[in-house]
């Protein structure tokens, strides 16, 4: 019978399994939409029985559509980062919501410890800037809204966890509670250099230690699955990585001088660094994986709202799709000086301004719904513009392409504006869900079911590349109106 590698990829809006081959190849995939709340202005939220039940009905849809006589070999898992619940450790009842990655409730907290010498002190442990991004302010934030956590925290049975070791949890009946090195250095509680949780980032953030999971290689045995399909019954999971961090492991990347930057809700743009390189251009210094205890470093810009943008531009227009919002933007000259400023969970790297709100500026009585809708699309590579600029600072150096992934990157239009706004080629992978993708074949490698070798040189191969085609002078005009409107919403936000 032939072995399969089952790779899960817990997104923000989708839950997917994949069924990968020895090669590489998707012989199975299904995927169930993860539902979203906004309680209020600023608030994201999920379920987190709601995302549980989500990743058992992808696993039954993809288990079932796999090849007949097929086996599943080990299990890997990709998942949203800086999204965190708690749940009791006796039960697996969880305390509240899913505090998401996009969420800003805990802005307040994070306000109150700004000052010069606590921000520096955070940066060097953690690699990350003082944002409400992070979960180290959520987790401190349920534990207050939640009295009863802080009860169970001291009879040590309570679990602050993010969505990968969420699904670990229930993946082995209970039995194990742990996350990834990945993972925990976006928590903003985990000292990179000396990989181990801080007692004193736990303390600044007024939460106790106890309370976290222990952190493994990404690729370790993290435990057999347990009463969750008969087909998965004793299955290891062998790997787990932020979603980020497996697409540029799906992307083949295994040393520095490759950028790659994800299109999903958010998006990420990430690079390998030789060292934990501290950048001072308003990026992260975070570990891409750790693999048989040797932690590879890399840099990121997180942008907290790209594809998104699009999808909310088409439903306040009263658009179908972002297809229609495309071919209406295909319609658009490109110079009418309206820009759009996609702020709708405020603005992430390089600016971190938490505050800021979407807006839309330079409109006058000769701008069309066309118009608007380019300017939706170019919002959406003008920020990933600004990371790459922002990437090329602290690398000294500038960076010869840009390989993408993820669903948007299948709009045409949206990849050409990219590589006409960065003004270098933008090469695209044709092998879809790269984040699970990249999960599942780190599990299949340390389970021996898979070649790295083999899967990299296919990886490699399955890309097309997008030349730039715009001038120098027209794309520094679309530069200049953006960094105006840009400018001018953070102003706005700081003036109340």
């Amino acid at each position: 019978m032939a072995a399969v590698v089952l790779a899960i990829d817990q997104g923000t809006t989708n839950t997917k399994a994949l069924a990968l081959d020895a090669a590489g190849g998707i012989v199975a995939r299904h995927s169930v939409p993860t539902p979203i709340a906004y309680p209020r202005p600023g608030w994201v939220e999920q379920s987190g029985e709601a995302i549980w039940r989500a990743t058992r009905d992808a696993i039954d849809g993809c288990l079932a559509a796999q090849p007949k006589g097929a086996t599943v070999a080990a299990i890997g898992i990709s998942n949203q980062r800086e999204t965190v619940l708690l749940w009791r450790r006796s039960t697996g009842e969880t305390i509240g919501p899913c505090v998401t990655w996009q969420c800003r409730r805990s802005s307040d907290r994070v306000d109150a410890l700004r000052n010069p010498e606590t921000e520096e002190a955070v940066e060097a442990a953690t690699g990350l800037g003082l944002d409400p991004l992070f979960p180290a302010a959520k987790i401190g934030w349920l534990l207050d809204a939640y009295p009863e956590a802080r009860a169970l925290a001291e009879r040590g049975d309570l679990c602050a966890g993010t969505i990968d070791c969420w699904l670990l949890f229930k993946l082995t009946g209970g039995a194990v509670y742990a996350t990834d090195a990945s993972n925990a250095s976006r928590t903003q509680l985990f000292d990179i250099r000396r990989q181990e949780w801080s007692e004193e980032l736990c303390a600044l953030f007024g939460l106790p230690k106890s309370i976290l999971p222990r952190v493994e290689d990404s690729d370790a045995d993290f435990g057999a699955a347990k009463a969750v399909h008969g087909a998965l019954e004793g299955v290891p999971v062998h790997a787990m990585m932020g979603d980020s961090h497996a697409a540029l492991f799906g992307h083949g990347v295994r040393a520095p001088g490759a950028v790659k930057a994800t299109y999903g809700t958010g998006s990420s743009l990430m690079t390998l660094t030789d060292a934990p390189l501290r950048s001072r251009s308003g990026l992260s210094t975070t570990i891409a994986w750790r693999r048989s205890g040797k932690v590879a470093y890399a840099l990121e810009g997180n942008i907290s709202v790209s594809a998104q943008a699009a999808a909310w531009m088409a439903d306040l227009m009263g658009l179908p799709d972002v297809a229609t919002l495309t071919d209406l933007a295909a319609e658009a000259s490109g110079e009418s000086g309206v820009a759009f400023v996609p702020a709708l969970a405020g603005l992430g790297a390089p600016w971190w301004k938490d505050r800021v709100r979407a807006a839309l500026t330079g409109m006058s009585l000769a701008t069309t719904r066309a118009d608007v809708a380019r300017a939706a699309l170019e919002a959406i590579v003008l920020q990933i513009r600004d990371v790459f600029v922002a990437m090329e600072r602290d690398l000294g150096a500038p960076l010869a392409r840009l390989s993408v992934d993820g669903g948007a990157t299948r709009n045409d239009l949206l990849m050409q504006l990219q590589a006409d706004l960065i003004g270098r080629p933008v090469r695209r992978t044709q092998a879809p869900e790269l984040s699970a993708l990249g999960a599942g074949v780190l599990a299949g490698v340390a389970s021996g079911a898979m070649d790295e070798t083999r899967i990299e040189t296919m990886l490699a191969g399955a890309t097309d590349e997008i030349a730039p085609r715009l001038d120098a002078a027209a794309r520094q005009r679309k530069i200049d109106v953006w960094t105006a409107a840009v400018n001018s919403a953070i102003a706005a936000a700081e003036a109340h």
